[in-house]
Parts: structure tokens; sequence; C-alpha cells
């Protein structure tokens, strides 16, 4: 499910990217949910996103990822796709296992410069936060799953990053890595 539904305003004031991290793998004898691995499909997955970002120069100001093996990897192919520097990434452990409120002031904290910033993570806070910025105008899936693994919401804010509340976004995209060429 590809999903474009408005054009960007210009000038673009601020974009978030939600990036749930790609499928990971359940048989590896990683020790802790943590500790997973991306499985090959959600390697090739992460790197199919990142040249769909690149494709439409979606390029991140700055990155924030959970530190989660699977998130991290996830991050780290993006990132490696859109030639970011490593000075542009920033490893986030609030994010792992973190709330709609959580994940909101990791957001609000964003240093105004930043125009584009893109936060990779889990559901179901990713999932809750979408839908809360964006006041429930959000797509009806027909598999139930707004944020798949690998999906990424692109949302334009209405406001700086300190004031964000919620219906302050609008949904730009939302794509899935099955739904790309």
């Amino acid at each position: 499910m590809l999903i474009e539904i408005v054009k960007l305003k210009d000038p673009i004031t601020h974009q978030l990217l939600l990036m749930r991290h790609a499928k990971s793998s359940w048989d590896t004898g990683a020790p802790t949910d943590f500790e997973r691995p991306l499985a090959k499909r959600g390697r090739k997955a992460a790197v199919r996103i990142g040249g769909w970002l690149k494709a439409r120069a979606l390029i991140p100001d700055q990155i924030i990822s959970s530190p989660a093996e699977r998130a991290r990897q996830t991050t780290l192919a993006v990132a490696d796709v859109l030639e970011i520097d490593a000075g542009q990434l920033r490893w986030e452990p609030k994010i792992y296992d973190a709330s709609r409120a959580q994940i909101l002031s990791l957001i609000r904290a964003c240093a105004e410069p930043l125009q584009r910033v893109m936060l990779v993570g889990h559901n179901p806070g990713f999932e809750e936060l979408l839908e809360w910025l964006c006041a429930g105008q959000t797509p009806a899936p027909r598999d139930g799953k707004l944020m798949p693994t690998a999906a990424v919401a692109m949302l334009e804010l209405e406001s700086d990053w300190r004031e964000v509340t919620r219906a302050s976004a609008s949904l730009i995209n939302l794509v899935r890595p099955r739904d790309l060429k």
C-alpha cells in the first residue's frame, strides 16, 4: 500500500519520517529481544526503502534510532544508501519499547535548525504516534497493519518541533517495501 495523500507545502518547514525497523529474525539464537538481528528479507527491505527515499531526495538532517539490533541494522542500511554521515546518526535508548508520549518527547527535543528528522523504532509506539499526530486521518490498511516492518510514514508538521501536538501533522506518504518495484 503506497499512499500519497497530499502535496507538500512550499516552503517545507518541518518533516518527520517515521520508520519501523525492518523484518527481524526469530531463529538466530539471540539471547534477548533487544539483540535480535534483521532477517535476510529485512536487510533487502531496508535497502529498498533507502532507495525510495534517495530517489525522492528525502535525506534526513538527522536519524534518531533505537539501538536495538534490528533497528540499528535498519538505520545503517538506510544511511548507507542515502550516504549519510555517521555524525547524523543518533542512537537513542528511549525509543526501544517507547510509548507514544516518550517518542513525542524526543521529537519535541529536536534542535530547530533541523528540517527533516527520521526516527527508526518499534511498534506499537510508532503506529500510536502516527495516528495521534494525524488525528485519526490515517488510512485503514486491508491487513490491519498501519506500519508493518520497514514501513515509512512521511509527515509534514504544522509547527516547529517543540510545539508538536495532536493533529499537528499531515500524512504525505506511507510506503511499505513490498509496494515498491
